[in-house]
């Protein structure tokens, strides 16, 4: 993920952390989702965000909430699935 696309991801976490009334700063390795932060539905749209942004396939994706804990885990993931 190049920068551009991590500070985009930064953008809609921070967005959608306000929605729920949160706008305490967000780290690149704290938890946003075991945490309790955001809820399931938010991960719903992170999950679209990501289809619509980077072009990743959930379908064949086996999921775990702990693969997108983090902006970093996010990055990680993303680059994963990005890459060559």
């Amino acid at each position: 993920m190049n920068i551009s696309g991590k500070e985009k991801l930064r953008e809609f976490l921070r967005e959608t952390l306000a929605k729920h009334g949160d706008r305490n700063d967000l780290t690149d390795s704290e938890s946003i989702f075991v945490s309790g932060r955001l809820d399931s539905f938010s991960m719903m749209m992170l999950v679209m965000h990501l289809e619509e942004s980077f072009g990743i396939d959930f379908s064949s994706v086996e999921f775990d909430v702990g693969l997108l804990d983090s902006i970093n885990e996010i990055e990680s993931f993303v680059d994963s699935r990005t890459e060559g």
